[in-house]
């Protein structure tokens, strides 16, 4: 069984193709214009074992916002559809990553409902690398839960190096999705009482 997600989105800001495979190795072919955010997808693919192709054209003359934010639009969407009914699948699935004086958990349920819960310290500096605006994590998850329709909490427990507290949310929230949509050989169609997710 092959889970692929293709999303090619085009705005007046952007152009954003997101090509990704639930079934994957890890391999990333990653190219935003925006150095940092490269690096979180990069490390989104890896610990997710997700094949992640993300190329995007965005208005970067402008900031990095609308090239950030569509992204992980498009991802949202490349991930719901690969994921399909969710039938097989674990569902839930949660992880706790430490990256060196940092820790976060994060919690997933492809539950069809979007919600997100983050909580993460203050004082983080404006940017993170040249044009990271440190306030876009939270934007990129509440943005990918919406359109992957799942519910996802993401919990910073300690850490003083933005790098870090960034980096870790995204590992934590790949390691999260990559146990909720594994297919559990015990689970007969979608895992809901309901029978659809």
């Amino acid at each position: 069984m092959t889970r692929k997600g293709l999303v090619e989105r085009q705005t007046k800001e952007t152009k954003v193709l997101v090509d990704i495979e639930l079934d994957g190795t890890g391999r990333t072919d990653i190219s935003t214009g925006v150095g940092f955010y490269d690096h979180m997808l990069a490390s989104f693919g890896k610990h997710g074992l997700f094949d992640l192709t993300v190329q995007v054209e965005g208005d970067l003359h402008v900031d990095a916002h609308h090239t950030i934010e569509d992204t992980a639009i498009a991802l949202g969407q490349a991930f719901a559809q690969a994921a399909g009914d969710k039938s097989g699948t674990r569902r839930f699935g949660a992880a706790m990553v430490p990256m060196d004086e940092c820790l976060v958990q994060a919690a997933v349920d492809l539950s069809g409902r979007p919600y997100f819960v983050h909580d993460e310290p203050a004082g983080a500096p404006p940017t993170i690398g040249p044009d990271y605006a440190s306030t876009l994590t939270r934007h990129v998850f509440e943005s990918f839960t919406y359109h992957a329709a799942i519910t996802l909490h993401v919990l910073v427990r300690s850490g003083r190096d933005w790098h870090h507290i960034t980096e870790a949310q995204y590992k934590a929230v790949a390691r999260a999705l990559r146990t909720a949509v594994e297919i559990d050989p015990r689970v007969p169609g979608v895992p809901s009482t309901k029978g659809v997710l």
